[in-house]
């Protein structure tokens, strides 16, 4: 067995959607995968599908927000699966609106989830990695870190995480560990059918008019997230860290 195929990767919001399609990825590549998300008993469909094929996972309940939940969700990895040196801090949520009708609470619930969510999320797991002498982070950011209408908290926030990215690749390489950030474009998941409902649409015609809009002519799918996801914590990206990639079908610019 390769050390790749002994490493522990935390996967947070694996319930569904790129969470999901990642921990199962990177479940392929031989890796342990924690499948972390607010509802323990959602993840068993991602759990089932790893060990189904062959794999080792667990599900783990935790607000990412909480710190009593994170460190105690960390430590149940440890005990169950062994120390985590690869996290994928996906969980997320969206709380949309037009700035004028937004309130405090959507503003905070967005922030806590997304930033000090993988704050609470790093700080547990980096002790590991800097033990190891290994680590890999990768932060999930977005193409609305560029400004999106109607998502000033989301956009804050995943705009945050570019920055968070960048630190944590300065202050943690010297110990093994490359920082990266994937910002997707639009991916057909869940919260894009939220977005689809919130305008007033219909998911397959929000999915159509997307798609003229990119150059590949078609909206991403999770699969095209956990690729890159899954490229960032290899052995091969050992000199890649602090870096953005945008997964968006072509540049947004």
């Amino acid at each position: 067995m390769s050390t790749t195929e002994q490493r522990v990767a935390v996967v947070t919001g694996a319930a569904r959607g790129i969470g999901a399609a990642t921990a199962v990825r990177l479940a392929a590549e031989g890796r342990a995968v924690a499948v972390v998300d607010l509802d323990e008993s959602a993840c068993k469909d991602t759990v089932e599908k790893i060990t189904a094929a062959g794999g080792r996972a667990v599900a783990v309940g935790a607000d990412v927000s909480d710190e009593a939940q994170v460190e105690a969700a960390v430590a149940r990895v440890v005990e169950e699966l062994g120390a985590p040196t690869i996290l994928v801090n996906n969980a997320g949520v969206l709380r949309d609106n037009l700035l004028f009708k937004m309130s405090v609470s959507d503003w905070d619930t967005v922030m806590n989830v997304h930033l000090r969510g993988s704050f609470l999320m790093t700080r547990a797991c980096q002790k590991h990695m800097v033990d190891a002498g290994f680590g890999r982070i990768v932060n999930l950011s977005s193409s609305s870190a560029l400004g999106n209408r109607g998502q000033v908290n989301y956009s804050a926030a995943k705009a945050g995480l570019q920055g968070f990215t960048k630190t944590l690749a300065k202050e943690l390489g010297k110990f093994g560990i490359t920082a990266n950030a994937v910002a997707p474009g639009f991916i057909a998941t869940e919260m894009t059918k939220a977005t689809a409902e919130r305008v007033g649409m219909g998911f397959e015609d929000f999915k159509a008019a997307a798609a003229t809009q990119i150059p590949v002519q078609r909206v991403g799918e999770p699969e095209d997230i956990a690729n890159a996801i899954a490229f960032f914590t290899g052995d091969a990206a050992g000199f890649v860290s602090g870096q953005v990639l945008y997964v968006a079908g072509g540049p947004l610019n």
